[in-house]
């Protein structure tokens, strides 16, 4: 059942732009165009593990991110799709979907605190949400 309230940890929404309401997650655009790197925020209020999640929210989460990550495929052709839900700076359960490529900055080691974000301009972000306003999980 949805929370009455949902409250995005304050650096989740200080490093990434809100995209769309999936039936589960909040799907959100780190704010770095040097990677293609998306997270999925289950709206659900004390959420830290995925074991917080019922079964059914579970299976939900899943689907949702195999979803996102055949967009990503589909989308960048990357040499290797990250998925990741690390949580030791920021204990709300979120999944970051990284499109990542032998050529990125960061390569082969991992995207975080390597390099300062780049964020995208306003019309990128207006194109982004433009994009993912129409796609669906499922």
């Amino acid at each position: 059942m949805m929370s009455e309230v949902f409250q995005l940890h304050p650096q989740l929404a200080a490093d990434s732009v809100w995209l769309a309401d999936w039936p589960l997650c909040q799907l959100r655009l780190i704010n770095d165009q040097q990677y293609p790197w998306f997270i999925l925020v289950p709206r659900r209020d004390g959420v830290r593990d995925v074991i917080d999640l019922s079964v059914l929210e579970q299976e939900l989460l899943w689907s949702e991110s195999r979803a996102l990550s055949h967009y990503l495929r589909q989308d960048y052709q990357p040499d290797k799709l990250n998925l990741a839900a690390l949580g030791n700076m920021v204990p709300q359960l979120h999944l970051h979907h990284i499109a990542r490529f032998q050529h990125d900055p960061s390569w082969p080691a991992p995207v975080w605190g390597k390099f300062p974000a780049k964020p995208y301009s306003a019309i990128q972000l207006a194109e982004f949400q433009q994009r993912w306003s129409v796609r669906s999980p499922v």
